[in-house]
């Protein structure tokens, strides 16, 4: 019985459930949409106020009324990166020494070099 050079999944590793991802995404766009319907009340507080510099709040509470729900579209949709691409995976894996080197297409793990050249007559 051959066995593999490849560690066991560890449970902790495993990525959360699709639900959960979802949940989650759903929780960051409510939250946006809340800081979205802020700005709006503070922009109409302080037009009704006649605040001081209304000059300058006014237009950045109306720049985060415009681009949050556009952001928000966008992060709510996008799911997490895997594993595999996460800087800290990658930066994990680079400090191990005795991590092999990956295998090129076409090698086998029971040759010496780990890679094998077909030749056909």
């Amino acid at each position: 019985m051959k066995r593999t050079s490849q560690r066991p999944v560890i449970i902790t590793d495993a990525e959360k459930a699709r639900d959960e991802q979802l949940r989650d995404r759903q929780i960051r766009y409510a939250v946006m949409m809340g800081v979205r319907l802020i700005c709006l009340i503070v922009a109409a507080v302080l037009v009704g106020v006649g605040a001081p510099l209304l000059w300058l709040w006014l237009p950045l509470c109306l720049v985060g009324m415009v681009l949050l729900p556009w952001m928000a579209v966008i992060i709510a949709n996008d799911r997490p990166p895997k594993e595999e691409y996460r800087l800290w995976n990658r930066l994990r894996h680079a400090r191990r020494p005795h991590q092999m080197p990956p295998r090129s297409l076409g090698s086998r793990p029971d040759s010496p070099s780990g890679r094998v050249i077909d030749m056909e007559p």
